[in-house]
């Protein structure tokens, strides 16, 4: 076992070194179904307008997807894992809108017949990150909602 070296408050960032340029959000839902039926929505990078909040398309070509919001604008973004075994999906938009974003759907199996599914998003500027934070809580819901058959 490795043993890591103890962060006294000497060591610690202060407040004052730590910025704020770059957010970090994380929601999730318990969704009443299997996790596999609940990857086969979130993990197909083609089927985000169908529970996504405020995207009203999205063409995929390779590892490269552009989503189109409402208002009519384009986000290319690019994807960077598609792994059905942990049921992971990962993408960056790579509109100069961002220095820089991830964002990650995990769909858990809680052994029960149910799910957990988590969406974390970082982004820098931070605000952008409260943007699709909140946007995607809603959308988890959506996806709860259109696969236990509410809404």
């Amino acid at each position: 076992m490795r043993s890591c070296p103890s962060v006294s408050p000497e060591t610690s960032p202060s407040p004052s070194d730590v910025t704020a340029a770059r957010g970090s959000v994380r929601t999730e839902v318990r969704v009443g179904r299997p996790a596999d039926e609940v990857w086969a929505l979130v993990g197909d990078p083609t089927r985000l307008a169908e529970w996504f909040p405020g995207i009203t398309g999205c063409s995929v070509e390779g590892d490269q997807r552009v989503i189109t919001t409402g208002s009519g604008l384009s986000l290319p973004e690019k994807i960077l894992t598609v792994d059905p075994l942990l049921r992971r999906f990962q993408y960056r938009i790579t509109a100069p809108l961002f220095a820089e974003h991830l964002g990650t759907i995990d769909v858990h199996d809680l052994g029960d017949g149910t799910s957990l599914l988590v969406y974390s998003t970082d982004a820098e500027p931070s605000v952008m990150a409260l943007v699709i934070g909140g946007a995607a809580g809603t959308g988890l819901e959506q996806v709860r909602d259109l696969l236990e058959g509410g809404a």
